[in-house]
């Protein structure tokens, strides 16, 4: 066929072009018809009518000739396909004999037992199915009750011993390399002999005297020059202290875990709060420190009665609240005592329920309370302070002439510098004031040792 024919809609098998294949384009771009007039030709049939008179026809034919003028671009182009084609395999064996068989055929064949056993052999590999339809195990037994642990581990383990191991396709054989062995690949002379350039020579009495060393004392050699690397932590503690090497923990030895120490629980704390706070009010003297941490059961009651007379103790100075229970109301509370307080030196409230809005109340009732030298609240219901609560925690403490010790966690770096600037400056201040009233002690008791001699 044409190439007009095929621009015209002629009908032709579409064939794919081959790898390597040059393809043509035809497009017409120019069409244009003339008619020529021909002769008039005459055509006399004869036929016969229904009375079966002969009856004559004369038919006249005009023939007309047609010119037809197109103009035809052809455009060329060149494709270069390359196509790997790999015969589908299965074990080994080609499969496309199997190209022209009907699925649907077979499977209509088969039974619906046949269909399930051929189910649990398939994975569908389908996403949107859920796991039970493609996983390849179905459990048929109906349900015997709750779920009993024990019980199915036990089941399980029966089950795995008394199911026979599936056939190997090749049987074992000792001593038989099944596949292709790893063999290193050989190494570069160039590394072989840069191996063997690096030797150190020590001379014989290095030589001799590492030769005939023992193990302990490689070990204790090795943990001066500081290798980690060649011994355990208890090999090196041991060289370092000159304990003596343990036993059974040389070179051949078996590495253990170090044991740990076991240390005692830490004693609950009996101090009994009702008359801890009975001796406050009555203002003990003999009771300088108070600790009240990790008592549960202090209600909110017995603390507003603690800080309630907290204003006319004179002679308390430590006061220990950690894990007891405090929340913003009882925190505001002992804001206000704080500020009324005499003799209070040390304040924690460390691991309690206390907002950070209610912790810079209580750093801003240290501003009057000139007394409290540390206070520590950090572990506290919100674990992130935030800027704007940090900074304001930063002004106050700049303020606070008295305070030395914060126990409170500051994430930004500028607090922190901060704080630990002043407080620092607060520390050399006193310092600096204790030496003067030292000094001028010393010369007020050589003044007057001098006015008694004279």
């Amino acid at each position: 066929m044409s190439d007009i024919e095929d621009v015209f809609g002629g009908s032709a098998e579409e064939t794919k072009p081959e790898p390597d294949a040059q393809s043509k384009t035809s497009v017409v771009t120019e069409h244009t018809e003339e008619v020529i007039p021909g002769e008039t030709e005459k055509m006399v049939t004869e036929t016969i009518d229904e009375d079966g008179d002969v009856v004559e026809e004369t038919t006249e034919v005009t023939r007309k000739t047609v010119k037809r003028t197109m103009k035809i671009t052809e455009t060329s182009a060149t494709t270069k396909t390359t196509t790997l084609t790999t015969p589908a395999k299965l074990y080994g064996k080609d499969l496309s004999e199997y190209d022209d068989v009907d699925v649907e055929s077979l499977l209509a064949q088969l039974s619906p037992e046949e269909i399930t056993i051929l189910a649990k052999e398939v994975d569908p590999d389908d996403n949107f199915l859920p796991p039970d339809q493609r996983n390849s195990y179905e459990c048929t037994k109906e349900a015997t009750g709750p779920l009993n642990r024990k019980q199915l581990i036990e089941h399980i383990n029966k089950q795995a011993i008394e199911t026979p191991d599936q056939p190997e396709f090749e049987p074992f054989v000792q001593g038989k390399v099944r596949g292709k062995k790893w063999v290193p690949p050989p190494r570069d002379a160039r590394d072989i002999e840069a191996e063997e350039q690096i030797a150190i020579d020590m001379g014989e009495e290095y030589e001799h005297a590492l030769n005939d060393a023992t193990q302990e004392e490689i070990i204790d050699l090795a943990a001066i020059l500081g290798f980690h690397s060649m011994m355990n932590q208890d090999q090196y503690h041991a060289s370092l202290l000159n304990k003596g090497q343990p036993v059974g923990l040389g070179w051949d030895g078996i590495t253990k875990s170090t044991q740990q120490k076991l240390f005692p629980m830490d004693p609950p704390n009996n101090t009994d709060v009702e008359e801890s706070i009975k001796r406050v009010k009555d203002d003990d003297s003999k009771l300088i420190d108070l600790n009240l941490n990790n008592i549960k059961n202090i209600s909110d009651e017995k603390l507003e009665q603690l800080f309630a007379a907290l204003p006319q103790n004179e002679h308390l100075e430590v006061l220990s609240l950690t894990n007891v229970g405090l929340t913003d109301k009882t925190a505001l509370l002992l804001a206000a005592a704080i500020e009324k307080s005499k003799t209070l030196r040390v304040l924690n409230v460390e691991t309690n329920f206390i907002s950070p809005p209610v912790i810079v109340k209580l750093v801003q009732a240290l501003l009057k309370c000139h007394t409290i030298e540390e206070f520590r609240a950090s572990n506290q219901r919100s674990a992130v302070l935030g800027n704007k609560i940090e900074m304001e925690i930063t002004d106050l403490v700049e303020k606070n002439s008295s305070l030395l010790r914060l126990g409170l966690h500051l994430e930004f770096n500028d607090a922190r510098h901060r704080v630990a600037a002043h407080l620092q400056r607060n520390i050399d201040r006193i310092r600096k004031d204790l030496e003067l009233r030292l000094q001028f002690r010393f010369f007020n008791n050589l003044h007057r040792k001098s006015t008694r001699i004279q």
